[in-house]
Formats: structure tokens, sequence, C-alpha cells
């Protein structure tokens, strides 16, 4: 592993604190990306969007009468020549003490393994959740969030991570640690990314769920954390709010690009109801962050995910939508990182199937995106009602044609 000396890492952090304010807070006036005026269609069936050519759907795993009925927080990873998903899955119930981590594995994309126990359940009142992966092309890292409370809580938890050379053998769960080798008291966010040879995530610190960048030269992404430098947004915090709101930042479940210019966009779910995303701005590797600005990409108040194809195209797989329906489910590009002008419909309503299955939180939609590109393909992982675990596929070719 490839750590950071501590020598090297406090003079990263005094240069983060050293950071003129007003610099960051004028940077932040300005979201770091554009949206195409036009591009949705409010009032139009799945927003006026056009099927993503090629576009192929898969399931990794259906509820029935006999098997866990939940399902969602799934995230991809391509791994020695397969391709993984894991999720979380319980018998009803979104984040009910029952829940553990499923993980499923494909030689293909299309057909997938049953399910196998990635991390089991809690007992005494504590829970684990999915917490996506991470690999150096030799080991398979595997995250679980753990809630010692629970989820419902509002205390927070911390993460841990397994390994395995073979994706079937995995290691003891140890504690995600920071470059002091000291925990890291926060929940990992599902997707970390690779960018410019450094391992770039958010976690959701403690007490409660303060999301906050971070970055590691660690490639398997256990060890070394170092916390970025980014004021967040002001929240209600009146006295009507409820005790656990308070302790939520208004940025939440992250994820992140490269523009072209060599800078990281991280962007955020918004919690203050404006159903469109928040994005902050890195161009130092991911030291210093600008304060989250409020963009016009719409989004259905959900997790999302974003990435690069290949040829340095920027992507966002999300519910480009202004209300709750998390729904369609949409992949929208970007050449350079800086307008968003192309968009094609990946899941629509007409295709959703029915909920089958009753449970707490529970509703018809495409739930928490998470995406990898593998053998040519974009491929975008989800919950449909939070009870099937499915992956819709694109040509990143198609992504990548040039406009007509």
């Amino acid at each position: 592993m490839a750590i950071r000396p501590a020598s090297l890492a406090a003079v990263l952090l005094l240069t983060a604190a050293a950071a003129p304010p007003a610099q960051a807070q004028a940077q932040a006036q300005a979201p770091p990306y554009a949206v195409a005026p036009g591009l949705f269609q409010p009032g139009q069936p799945d927003l006026g969007l056009s099927p993503a050519p090629g576009a192929e759907t898969f399931t990794v795993f259906a509820p029935t009468e006999a098997s866990d009925k939940f399902s969602n927080g799934v995230a991809l990873i391509a791994f020695k020549h397969r391709l993984y998903a894991q999720w979380q899955s319980s018998a009803r119930d979104e984040d009910s003490a029952d829940t553990w981590v499923a993980y499923s594995a494909s030689d293909d994309g299309r057909t997938w393994s049953p399910p196998r126990t990635l991390a089991p359940a809690g007992t005494g009142g504590l829970m684990r959740s999915s917490g996506g992966w991470q690999t150096d092309g030799k080991t398979l890292v595997a995250y679980a969030n753990v809630w010692p409370g629970g989820f419902q809580s509002g205390a927070g938890g911390h993460a841990e991570y397994r390994t395995s050379r073979d994706g079937r053998t995995w290691s003891p769960p140890r504690r995600v640690t920071g470059t002091d080798g000291r925990p890291v008291e926060g929940v990992i966010e599902q997707d970390p990314h690779l960018v410019d040879g450094r391992v770039m995530t958010a976690f959701h610190l403690r007490p409660g769920m303060i999301a906050k960048p971070f970055f590691t030269d660690d490639p398997l992404g256990v060890s070394g954390w170092i916390q970025g430098r980014m004021e967040s947004l002001p929240r209600d915090t009146s006295a009507a709010a409820a005790p656990h709101e308070k302790r939520l930042s208004r940025e939440i479940e992250p994820s992140l690009f490269r523009r072209a210019d060599g800078c990281a966009v991280m962007v955020f779910r918004d919690e203050d109801l404006s159903f469109r995303q928040l994005a902050s701005q890195s161009c130092d590797r991911g030291v210093t962050w600008t304060t989250p600005a409020l963009t016009a990409m719409p989004d259905a108040r959900a997790k999302q995910s974003a990435g690069n194809l290949p040829d340095g195209t920027a992507y966002l797989v999300n519910a480009p939508n202004t209300d709750r329906p998390r729904l369609p489910l949409a992949v929208t590009t970007s050449p350079d990182g800086r307008l968003f002008d192309r968009s094609w419909r990946l899941r629509g309503q007409a295709d959703l199937q029915p909920l089958r299955f009753e449970g707490q939180y529970k509703r018809p939609s495409y739930h928490y995106p998470k995406s990898v590109v593998w053998n040519g393909w974009l491929y975008a992982g989800y919950a449909a009602n939070k009870e099937d675990v499915q992956v819709t596929r694109v040509p990143v070719k198609q992504l990548q044609a040039p406009l007509p």
C-alpha cells in the first residue's frame, strides 16, 4: 500500500486550513457545472427523454414469498474479469434490525449468482448496510457501514471493510482508518473514485451524518484517509426541526466526476428539498473544496452516481425529476464536465414493474443508482421499488458518440 507519510499529510492539512475563506466563498457562488436549457421537459412522459440506444436490463435478485422482500443500496465493481453487486437486504422494511449485506457476481453482466452474505445482520441494536467497493486490481475491498444504535437513532456510525483475493473468501472485518491510524468516525459513501492516482470519496461524520470529502493515497482505500476542507451549506436549525435533522448536513450521499480541466466535482443530494443537485469542486486533488452550490440539475432527492467514460466524458446517473418520484432513471453526459447537454432514459414509468410486497419506505421508483464502466458498457445498478436488484447497461460508444 502506498500510504502518505504522516509528515506530508500534516503539511496538506495545514495548507487546507490556511486557504482564504473569502476565496472559497467566491468560488462557491457559481456552480461547478451547468445544464443545457430545455434538456428535461417537465410535464412530458419521462421528461421527454429518448431511450438510451442499445440499453439492456437484467435482474440480479427478485424477491419471492420465501425470500427477503426489501433491497436497496446497490453498488457495483469490476474485479478480475467479473462484475460484482452488493446491496442491503431485509425481510420487509428499510433499515430494520435484521438488515444484512448481500452480494452477487456475474461473468457477463447478464446472469448473476445467487446472493451470498458479505456482512451479517447485527445484534443488540447494531445494524449493517452496504458501503460499496474498492480495488487495486489484486485485492477486492468490500465496505459495510455499521450503525451501533441502528440507522434510525440518528447517531451515525462507522465503516468496516473485508478483503478478498478471489471474491469468495473474505478476511475478518476491520475498521477503516485515517492518516493517524485511528478509525474514521463516519460511514463511507458507496463509490470511491480514483482521480489522478488518489482515491476520493466522502464520509458522513458523527455525531449524526455530516458529509465531508476525504482522500487517501492508499489504493485499497482502507487507511490513510484525510478529511478535505469544505464548508457545509447552512440548514434549518429552528426549534421545529427534529433533533436528528439538526445532525444531518444539507448536502449528503455524494458521488463525483473529473472535469476536463482536472478539477474533481462532487455532486450531492440536497436535503433541503430544492429537488436539484448540489455540487462542490476541488482543483488541488481533494485538499480543499468549494462550499456546495445549487446547480440546475434536477434530482428527485436521492442518491445518484457520477463518473467518467474512457474518453473523459463526464456522466450523471440519477432520477432528474423535480418531485419525489424517483423516475425516470436517466444518464446525462457532458464532454468536458462543465455543460451537461445530452440525456437518455435508462428506465421509465412504463417499464417499471409493479410493487409486489409492502414494506416501510417502499414505493414505486428506481432507487439509489450506482454505476461502473466495464467491458465497453456503462452499468447502472439500482433497486426497483426497493425490492428487485437490477442493472441496466448501455454501450459506452453510444454515450460517447458525437451529436448528429
